[in-house]
């Protein structure tokens, strides 16, 4: 089958490896239909990972038909369309019984080379093999497209768990900070919940047109004034910040009004604290970091998609044939490209 391989930094190709087999009767194969590329493939392919393996089958954002069924996989059947969770979670330990799969004690990222648990290769393939197929995997109904569905494995779910956990009131007033992939998916998963308004801070105007089109009001980091005035210098109700760095989150702390709430979804990395506590103590201010959870949303994002209640695919800006993958690598890296998928139709 052919494969898209990390190299070395920013070097990715096109190889042949051998089709998966089943290893365990809980797994599937599965036949990519369509891939794509998330901000996370960025850090092993800029060279940020030191414990990457290169040589790794990348990607954990995928669709595909189930081809071959291990016999305890009880909920999937030969043909099925299915979406592919990005972790691996195995549905049985104690932290997947309350729900947090991210710590499952066997965790692991689909093409992530062995900094997430165990490797297993990823996505950006004809063929992969999903491990805990009836916790992994999500039926895609019949009337959704891959394009719609796509993003439920990953950057959708993240999104709307931190606007679940950012706990939006009818009539909030909102702040999302950073409008790439995961801040639009925060985006369009707080609209669910009737904000008054949703502002969007993108330092990148060429994004502003997108956030637009999806109901939100883009700013730069130059027109926070625009904020203030709206508020009456009140602050927003809500932060849900989208970058993770140590300066989007002092915005956070600066714009939030007093017991307001920050979710944090921007993958941070500080290990002194990065904000001033006196502010944040003296504003009672709630802060919570959130991963996402594909495997407790994806079922009821799935229906809400169907229903006509967000459309993900909007935030698509190219598309494009698996055999241009190192070009989508390319414009993504760059900001060419908000969000690129890519088909694997024409792959034989």
């Amino acid at each position: 089958m052919k494969a898209a391989v990390l190299k070395n930094t920013k070097k990715i190709a096109i190889e042949d490896k051998t089709s998966p087999k089943l290893l365990h009767p809980k797994d599937v194969i599965i036949k990519v239909t369509l891939t794509s590329i998330c901000g996370t493939d960025m850090h092993p392919y800029r060279g940020q990972l030191k414990d990457f393996a290169y040589g790794s089958i990348m990607g954990h954002e995928f669709t595909g038909i189930v081809e071959e069924v291990g016999s305890e996989v009880k909920d999937y059947c030969i043909g099925d369309r299915v979406v592919v969770s990005d972790i691996i979670a195995c549905g049985e330990c104690w932290y997947c019984k309350k729900e947090l799969h991210y710590h499952c004690e066997n965790a692991s990222l689909f093409g992530y080379g062995e900094v997430v648990g165990e490797y297993y290769p990823g996505g950006q393939a004809e063929r992969v093999r999903v491990p805990f197929a009836n916790q992994v995997l999500l039926k895609i109904p019949d009337n959704l497209s891959d394009e719609k569905a796509i993003f439920v494995g990953d950057i959708l779910s993240t999104g709307y768990a931190c606007a679940i956990e950012a706990n939006i009131k009818e009539g909030d007033c909102v702040l999302v900070i950073g409008g790439g992939p995961v801040g639009l998916m925060a985006v369009l998963s707080a609209q669910l919940f009737k904000p008054s308004k949703i502002f969007v801070v993108e330092p990148n105007e060429d994004r502003h047109g997108i956030a637009k089109v999806i109901g939100a009001h883009p700013i730069t980091p130059q027109q926070m004034s625009l904020v203030n005035e709206y508020t009456e210098k009140r602050g927003v109700d809500v932060v849900l910040e989208a970058v993770g760095t140590d300066c989007t989150l002092q915005t956070a702390f600066d714009i939030v009004r007093p017991k307001g709430n920050v979710v944090c979804v921007g993958a941070h990395h500080s290990k002194e604290m990065p904000f001033n506590t006196e502010n944040a103590f003296a504003k009672e201010l709630s802060l919570k970091f959130i991963v996402g959870n594909p495997l407790k949303y994806g079922g009821i994002l799935l229906e809400k998609i169907k229903d006509g209640d967000l459309d993900p695919s909007v935030i698509i800006s190219h598309r494009l044939a698996f055999k241009d993958i190192e070009k989508a690598y390319e414009m993504f890296d760059s900001q060419e490209a908000l969000k690129v998928v890519l088909s694997l139709e024409e792959v034989e």
